[in-house]
């Protein structure tokens, strides 16, 4: 095989993986969004066919019909549902940064010995299901739990509190559940970062405060962004933990989603809301990563 040929196929495999796992189960998704719900399986009426040939999707183009969207128009659920799973991503996605970030801080700092076994605990989490570990914290979280015992036993509360089937328990949840997405970019980003140029801030007369604001934040920057999307993009979609840990009250779109395939068996409406879900995150990211390649472009010149 030549280089030509090599390089391609160095090309073609990103764009193929693409292709097969994320363009067409979301034409998949995008094409059931146009059709009727029927009471039959599958439960929904097809509007395009395979067997159809071109002038025949050409034709029921022309003649599409946009209700399921225009549904999520009319139900204030949905916008209230989208509304608040992006304000609690949001919120825990700030929460994973904050904890995260003097996490990998003190990981890059670590002796190089120190770092693997440091890394591990992170990961050592993901060594038992995500089901299991949320379930845990309903025992941890609840009236009886242990951190209402752990706390009247400082004497911090004289009553215990109502934590779980809140939203805090939510974000708790989320942000225990997605924090080794946020660490390990960073940890990444602050690991490879070269020391000297610290220590020739701090001879110019930087404090360390001063040297970690202008030296060590920007250089973390990409790090900051690979784990705030690590976070954010699976949290705005998440069902189990808002499931168990969440009230009546917590209104999230993955649960919303849930009921209309397996409650309400409108498949056209989930996959129009699904279909905007994926807009609603796919498209800032898209801008964001072409906004970042021009700025790297015009730095290189």
């Amino acid at each position: 095989m030549g280089a030509a040929a090599r390089r391609w196929l160095l090309i073609a495999i990103p764009y193929l993986w693409l292709l097969i796992f994320f363009l067409v189960p979301f034409f998949l998704v995008f094409k059931i969004s146009f059709s009727q719900t029927n009471i039959a399986i599958p439960p929904y009426l097809p509007v395009f066919e395979w067997t159809d040939g071109f002038a025949v999707w050409m034709e029921k183009l022309r003649q599409l019909s946009l209700d399921n969207y225009l549904w999520l128009t009319q139900d204030p659920l949905y916008f209230n549902a989208y509304l608040s799973s992006l304000k609690i991503a949001f919120i825990s996605t700030v929460l994973a940064l904050a904890i995260g970030y003097p996490l990998a801080y003190g990981m890059a700092r670590a002796p190089a010995h120190w770092r693997p076994l440091l890394v591990m605990l992170v990961i050592l989490p993901f060594w038992t299901s995500f089901l299991i570990r949320v379930y845990a914290w309903i025992g941890i979280l609840r009236r009886e739990g242990l951190l209402n015992q752990f706390l009247q036993w400082l004497g911090v509360i004289d009553q215990p509190l109502t934590i779980i089937n809140t939203d805090i328990a939510v974000y708790i949840g989320i942000v225990y559940s997605y924090l080794p997405f946020m660490v390990l970019p960073l940890y990444a980003a602050l690991e490879r970062m070269d020391e000297s140029l610290i220590e020739a801030a701090q001879d110019l007369g930087c404090t360390r405060l001063a040297a970690f604001w202008k030296i060590t934040f920007p250089l973390s920057l990409p790090g900051i962004v690979a784990g705030c999307m690590l976070v954010f993009i699976p949290a705005v979609g998440e069902f189990v933990i808002p499931d168990l840990l969440g009230g009546s009250d917590t209104l999230m779109i993955g649960r919303t989603l849930w009921v209309e395939f397996f409650s309400n068996r409108d498949w056209p409406v989930a996959s129009a809301v699904a279909t905007l879900l994926l807009l609603i995150l796919v498209v800032p990211i898209v801008i964001f990563q072409y906004y970042q390649a021009r700025t790297r472009e015009a730095d290189t010149r």
